[in-house]
């Protein structure tokens, strides 16, 4: 068989990008057939197994049919863990860090109780179980598989999560319980569809990606009415936002009488986060 990095280059190469074609490289030769990683970047002649070259067959068809490369090995990385991920939850984003990383930063001191409202992977919620000092921290998804593919990350990564199956929707919470209520809620517009790509729109679950175009802050304005409740006075509310709304949401913020409202934008110069205190 010819050398298997212009394989894969071969084969990929007129629906992907040269960048997404290394990534993609590295990521078969080294994790999935387990090439040293000094071989590969000094570009040596890769030969695999007949076994191997059947199992790299099946995994570039997949790609082919713009299967997200994480569902096909069945994880992805985030703030430094690996999560197990498949159809049933979003695959996390670099942008989901940024805001994980910004409650981190900001929440140093010990005992803090968390809520994080529609989990999927449990990324959020795992990854400030393990950061924060020592919180408590509280996790919601309606999908039951989304719970079930979150235990099991938490348990794997030895992170303290309480996870419940709640519709954010249709639900009370304790009242004023909570310092810190962070969501990546649902927020992409059905009009919006038509610029998705296909390892997103055809793959990933529709659950935690939609809402109506006639109502595009359904989960926020759901969550922060919530939060009003449930947070203590003082209390933290962070959301990962459309960067078509930011406006619109301080605004529905503002009318709900949070103060100290902060628009901030990502790595990239796209709104993407909002934090404010009840």
């Amino acid at each position: 068989m010819q050398n298997s990095i212009h394989h894969i280059r071969q084969t990929l190469e007129k629906q992907y990008s040269n960048r997404e074609i290394q990534a993609i490289t590295r990521v078969l030769l080294t994790d999935i057939f387990n090439i040293s990683p000094i071989d590969y970047y000094m570009g040596k002649d890769i030969k695999l197994s007949e076994k191997q070259q059947q199992t790299l067959t099946g995994i570039l068809h997949r790609l082919l049919n713009h299967e997200p490369l994480q569902y096909i090995i069945g994880n992805a990385p985030f703030c430094g863990y690996t999560f197990h991920v498949n159809r049933h939850v979003l695959i996390p984003r670099p942008e989901t860090a940024e805001l994980v990383n910004l409650i981190i930063s900001e929440n140093t001191q010990p005992d803090l109780h968390v809520l994080d409202m529609g989990t999927g992977s449990g990324c959020i919620a795992i990854t400030l179980a393990l950061q924060l000092n020592f919180p408590h921290v509280q996790a919601w998804d309606l999908s039951t598989e989304a719970i079930q593919i979150a235990r099991g990350n938490a348990e794997k990564l030895n992170a303290h999560v309480s996870f419940e199956q709640r519709d954010i929707l249709q639900t009370d919470i304790e009242s004023e319980s909570l310092d810190v209520l962070v969501s990546n809620p649902p927020y992409i517009t059905e009009q919006e569809k038509a610029n998705m790509e296909k390892n997103v729109l055809e793959w990933e679950p529709s659950l935690a990606l939609f809402v109506p175009d006639s109502h595009p802050l359904l989960f926020y304005e759901a969550i922060a009415r919530l939060g009003q409740k449930g947070l203590h006075p003082g209390g933290k509310l962070y959301f990962e936002i459309n960067q078509a709304y930011g406006q619109e949401t301080i605004t529905l913020l503002e009318k709900l009488n949070y103060h100290d409202i902060l628009l901030i934008t990502d790595l990239s110069g796209n709104d993407r986060m909002i934090k404010a205190t009840r």
